[in-house]
């Protein structure tokens, strides 16, 4: 028996054909503290040509999500139980990148907000996401 202790598994190995791959989220960075990843605004806007509010809540809910889950550690698993966002502003060409980071990782709670930002490094949106840490299935 090895002294190192399992890594937690990565999230990102479970995207095809879910809808993070279909708004195209790449994730560039992933940790426990801090996760970012960025989304193209064409194919996620609403029909008046804007990104959509619930793409951008997606991205947000995606990047705590997935931090969280390396927080949880091996065996356990992370799910979002309360998600708010406030849009700022919208874009209508791009990408947008979104960044996470932890406000509190506790055993059963992980909390982040989520800064979602255009190519311009203007706001376009704040979340805040809280997920439940729970032993995986």
């Amino acid at each position: 028996m090895s002294d190192t202790p399992a890594l937690a598994p990565d999230p990102r190995l479970a995207e095809r054909g879910t809808l993070i791959e279909r708004l195209g989220i790449e994730v560039t960075e992933l940790s426990a503290e801090r996760a970012v990843a960025t989304m193209p605004v064409e194919g996620n806007t609403q029909p008046f040509g804007l990104l959509h509010g619930g793409a951008t809540a997606a991205l947000a809910e995606t990047l705590g999500s997935y931090a969280a889950v390396v927080h949880a550690g091996p065996g356990r698993t992370a799910v979002g139980i309360e998600l708010s966002a406030t849009h700022h502003r919208s874009a209508r060409a791009g990408v947008v990148t979104g960044t996470a980071r932890a406000v509190h990782l506790g055993r059963s709670l992980a909390t982040y907000d989520v800064v979602i930002e255009d190519q311009s490094g203007r706001r376009l949106c704040t979340a805040r996401l809280t997920c439940m840490l729970i032993d995986a299935r």
